[in-house]
């Protein structure tokens, strides 16, 4: 048995290639819509994609489950569980609780753990030419290493009303009936790592054990003392906030996205025209440099999605495809770099790119306002933007300050004033310069804190310091 992770570190997400060498078949869970690797590794493999399938209505990314199988005419299977509401909009094999997908001597049988969603399925995997029982675990957004998924997503994210404490129920009973049963030595591969937003402390590697997570996980005492209410408050306390676009990707990928298909690649662009495009408002002008590069200047109304390994994350805070159906241009330093942010784009439903351009020679250009810690008691702003998540705004912030944080901040302009100056603020500045483009692109007027909170904090103890003095 073939069975390799494919990791995302942009959206700290996990895929799996499981593959039979004997009859030259595999099955890919939870793909991304970029197939490319899964494609290339059964290549590399002489194998051939057979069965496609997904652990749940994925928030966080967009499904590349249909894409995949377009590409490789394997067959789709996805859960059934869940009731009417929970149910997926598009053509595919329903698998229930105890259903199985076999290739060759692998099988993989879903079991139903519901909790995370209603339909959430793991799969236990079996390589039949060892053993006539299960050795490994997909746990999806089940069982992490050191957590678990969260069960408030539908109530953040998808216009739920007091799904949590049902999910959180659910998510005890599925740990005792489904988890707790299997035998310690099976191995566990959650569909997360560390940075992702459907728990609140996922470990980072790669897979843990059933044995272990009952031995050291934070949430086996409360399992051990069948104390379901301790368990509930505990899970849901302290949740990171959940980034507004999940709400979109759950649409999506429950109705089906749209596929794709093959992509050409990204023509480089006339500055001349790209000029023309921008006074006509025709396209968004995307900077995919890092923040200290932007604030020497950039187009005016660009976004700053910088590149990298939070590309999706940060496109999909900055530009909502369903509001705004103006192409993207990059700023990218060539068609390679190009290419590999539209990659990242496309897994949160980003599709449509124009080109790209390599400079900024003849584009207009303007300098984003940026204001000094020293400077802003004085400065006068509307309001103190907070974009950091309300853990870190509640760890310590500015006095007066709002949070919002910035995976929400598009989906929330109505909260904020149309008047005046705005003033953001993250940590250290990334998070803040993807925000204020946004807010700017939106037609405020803001000032990005330099340095931000970290900057801010160093220079209120070096004023006590000097106080001291």
């Amino acid at each position: 048995m073939l069975l390799e992770r494919i990791y995302d570190e942009d959206l700290a997400q996990a895929g799996y290639f499981i593959g039979c060498q004997r009859k030259g078949e595999a099955v890919v869970v939870d793909a991304r819509r970029d197939i490319h690797v899964y494609l290339d590794l059964a290549r590399a493999n002489g194998m051939k994609i057979v069965a496609v399938t997904e652990t749940h209505i994925h928030a966080d990314y967009l499904s590349g489950t249909r894409e995949l199988a377009a590409a490789t005419g394997a067959d789709i299977h996805v859960s059934g569980e869940g009731g009417r509401d929970w149910q997926y909009g598009f053509d595919a094999e329903r698998l229930n609780d105890g259903d199985v997908i076999s290739i060759g001597n692998i099988t993989l049988q879903a079991v139903h753990t519901p909790g995370h969603t209603p339909e959430h399925l793991s799969f236990l995997v079996t390589d039949g030419a060892f053993s006539d029982r299960p050795g490994y675990l997909l746990s999806g957004d089940f069982v992490f290493a050191g957590d678990l998924g969260r069960p408030d997503l539908l109530d953040e994210a998808a216009g739920g009303i007091d799904t949590r404490f049902e999910g959180a129920r659910q998510l005890f009973a599925s740990l005792r009936t489904k988890f707790l049963t299997l035998p310690d030595h099976v191995q566990v591969y959650p569909g997360h790592g560390s940075g992702s937003a459907c728990g609140k402390a996922l470990g980072a590697i790669p897979s843990t054990t059933v044995g272990y997570e009952r031995l050291y996980a934070w949430w086996g005492k409360y399992l051990e003392a069948n104390d379901e209410q301790g368990f509930i408050h505990e899970l849901l306390d302290g949740q990171p906030d959940a980034h507004a676009y999940f709400g979109r990707m759950k649409r999506q990928n429950r109705l089906g996205p749209e596929i794709i298909g093959e992509r050409a690649d990204l023509p480089e662009l006339d500055n001349r025209a790209i000029t023309a495009d921008l006074a006509a408002d025709k396209i968004t002008f995307v900077d995919t440099r890092p923040n200290t590069q932007v604030h020497e200047g950039t187009v005016p109304g660009a976004l700053n999605i910088p590149a990298g390994n939070k590309a999706a994350s940060f496109g999909a805070w900055a530009y909502d495809p369903e509001t705004d159906n103006r192409p993207l241009v990059l700023l990218a330093p060539d068609q390679d770099a190009a290419r590999t942010m539209w990659n990242h784009l496309v897994r949160v439903g980003i599709d449509n790119v124009a080109g790209y351009t390599t400079n900024l020679d003849g584009l207009p250009t303007s300098i984003p306002a940026l204001v000094q810690p020293e400077e802003l008691d004085g400065f006068g702003a509307a309001l103190v933007l907070d974009v950091r998540n309300k853990t870190e705004h509640a760890a310590g912030h500015i006095p007066g300050s709002k949070q919002l944080s910035a995976g929400r901040v598009l989906w929330n302009l109505e909260g904020l004033p149309a008047d005046g100056t705005i003033v953001t603020y993250c940590q250290s500045g990334v998070r803040n310069s993807v925000a204020a483009s946004t807010l700017r692109r939106a037609g405020y007027t803001v000032v990005e804190l330099d340095g931000s909170y970290a900057a801010w904090e160093n220079f209120q103890a070096s004023r006590k310091q000097a106080a001291i003095r």
